[in-house]
């Protein structure tokens, strides 16, 4: 049995997860706290790292491996962290104030951070165990998904969301032929609707893409050797598939938190201060289901930003600091030599009205998301430094005048009424 209890006037910090939130907490609870026992326990057998890269400048092969880690281990060592990696948390006990690990071993806390992440959805379909089906989720699923990028192969993904669209680029950039395969009528159709959508595709297709929308996946077909070599849609055609990808979305992990007791509902339920049902529990980054006091509203979010931001808070507020949680939700991507950021919440049920400033087609613009006259969420496409301004427009909630929003010559600080 192992106790990090803490001593006399200290307080022992345990941090499940070996996410970028998991890393940032430390930084935030150090702040406050520069000598209590902090503990990280990681299923993963890596230092906390961040996960962006896998399918950016890592899939890219223009990074090492070593960009992904939010820290050296030199650092953890300078914080005073002792690091349990690859030896997963299996149970919290809520009441004694462990935690239990595959080792068998327990670890006394006095306050606990779920940074336990998410975990990918899985195809349940004849041939998804075949050899060269691909998720990616770690670092190891992303090495071997660039392994498989060779010129000339052929690369079939499953679903236009921001992971299938970032690897459709790479792939291309290594000179693989690129099938997408999407049930809705464009790329990313739920999140920035038919009109950006569409500019997606045209993105894609004008760099050799091919889209089949409104088609699903019946099957994946293999080789007697137990290879992937073909991809059946519901439609029934046949797409020819060295390799195949899915990017169909992922679910939190929120198991260790059910078990537990904690009160879950499309994540780990926090307050503001992303404090969980159990007041010396909290919960950060993409399996934290926090309330927006801005937006009045819950939010789970499954980006960088919120991770890099909310363990900060996480950690702040551990350690005693007064935190309110309360960022508008941040996204980036940058697929062949377009980059683009997207900062705000369309809730589910809203359709908005789409504000385009400037023309798509020459991949320097705009596009505003609309709920009568009030900004729910902007994005640019290489039109940098624009974030701040839109986070402002959305966070006053001021009415925005469509002409004004959409005139390049008007700064879109004028654009509110």
């Amino acid at each position: 049995m192992s106790d990090a209890g803490s001593t006399q006037g200290q307080t022992s910090y345990v941090i499940i997860g070996g996410g970028l939130a998991a890393a940032k907490a430390v930084e935030g609870i150090r702040e406050a706290d520069a000598d209590s026992p902090v503990t990280v326990v990681t299923a993963e057998p890596h230092l906390p790292y961040e996960r962006p890269p896998l399918s950016k400048g890592l899939m890219l092969d223009k990074e090492g491996p070593d960009v992904v880690f939010t820290h050296d281990k030199d650092w953890y060592d300078e914080q005073h962290v002792d690091l349990r990696i690859g030896d997963a948390a299996t149970a919290i006990d809520p009441q004694a104030h462990t935690v239990t690990l595959t080792d068998g071993a327990t670890i006394r806390w006095d306050k606990l951070l779920l940074a336990t992440g998410s975990s990918v959805r899985t195809l349940q379909i004849d041939g998804a165990d075949l050899q060269d089906v691909f998720y990616l989720r770690t670092l190891e699923d992303s090495e071997a998904i660039k392994a498989r990028l060779v010129a000339g192969s052929d690369v079939v993904i499953v679903g236009a969301g921001w992971i299938g669209l970032e690897i459709a680029a790479a792939a291309r950039e290594h000179g693989c032929e690129v099938t997408v395969v999407e049930p809705q009528p464009t790329p990313l159709h739920a999140v920035v609707g038919p009109e950006v959508g569409g500019w997606f595709a045209d993105l894609h297709r004008s760099h050799g893409v091919e889209f089949r929308f409104g088609d699903g996946v019946e099957r994946f077909t293999g080789t007697d050797e137990g290879a992937v070599d073909g991809v059946v849609t519901s439609s029934g055609a046949t797409i020819a598939a060295d390799t195949v990808v899915v990017g169909v979305g992922i679910r939190p992990n929120t198991g260790l938190a059910e078990a537990a007791g904690l009160t879950v509902d499309n994540g780990v339920v926090t307050d503001a201060q992303l404090r969980t049902s159990n007041p010396d529990i909290w919960a950060a980054g993409d399996v934290a289901n926090w309330y927006s006091t801005t937006l009045d509203t819950r939010l789970r979010v499954e980006h960088w930003a919120n991770a890099n931001d909310s363990g900060a808070a996480a950690g702040k507020a551990m350690a005693g600091a007064d935190v309110t949680f309360d960022p508008i939700p941040f996204f980036f991507s940058d697929q062949y030599d377009i980059g683009l950021e997207y900062s705000g919440y369309v809730p589910r049920g809203v359709t908005p009205e789409v504000v385009l400033r400037g023309d798509p087609k020459t991949n320097e613009f705009m596009a505003f998301w609309l709920d009568g006259e009030r900004i729910l969420a902007g994005m640019h496409v290489n039109m940098w430094d624009t974030i701040p301004a839109i986070e402002q427009l959305i966070r006053e909630g001021k009415p925005v005048d469509r002409t004004k929003l959409a005139d390049l010559a008007v700064d879109l600080s004028e654009a509110a009424s």
